[in-house]
């Protein structure tokens, strides 16, 4: 692939995670996210086969970074400290109103049952990555699947509430919840 086209890919893929974060991946269109990355539709093709595989690309690269954002976190800490450590930064004020660098769970669990299989093979993969980085042990397993539903859950119910008391609330309640 030359270094345009690499860079065009690249430019079609940051547009469509940010509209993935705001809308999750079945509302935007291909004009869109090509629109918001100031191409033409006509070009589409030769990047990507489907919106299905842009939006999947896209789903798969966010995840990935959340992991990555994770990974920074002191090893040496307790399975327990990096979760405390992790919904601190995850149910915050920040996060809840970021447009950017955000997770796109909250934007996209509402869709999983119609988006192709693929979507949910990505995320499963995901919860199974952040098991193993948020545990100290295989027995906290399902302590950590419940902290980490725990918070989707809790940050989905504070972005769509908006920027208003019972949100922080909701951010508060629910990392209060965690460990």
């Amino acid at each position: 692939m030359s270094d345009k086209k690499a860079k065009t890919r690249e430019r079609i893929l940051q547009a469509a995670s940010h509209a993935l974060i705001q809308h999750g991946p079945a509302e935007p269109s291909v004009s869109d996210v090509m629109g918001a990355a100031g191409l033409t539709v006509g070009g589409f093709y030769a990047h990507f086969e489907s919106k299905d595989a842009l939006m999947l690309e896209a789903f798969s690269q966010l995840l990935g970074q959340r992991r990555a954002l994770l990974a920074e976190v002191d090893p040496t800490l307790s399975g327990e400290e990096r979760r405390a450590l992790a919904a601190a930064f995850y149910l915050s004020r920040k996060h809840r109103d970021a447009t950017e660098q955000a997770c796109p769970l909250p934007s996209s669990l509402g869709e999983m049952a119609s988006l192709p299989e693929a979507f949910r093979q990505v995320l499963g993969e995901h919860l199974e990555l952040m098991t193993a980085q948020l545990s100290s042990s295989p027995e906290e397993a399902d302590k950590v699947l419940a902290d980490l539903a725990l918070m989707v859950g809790g940050l989905a119910l504070a972005r769509a509430l908006g920027a208003c008391p019972l949100s922080d609330r909701v951010l508060r309640a629910a990392k209060s919840a965690v460990i």
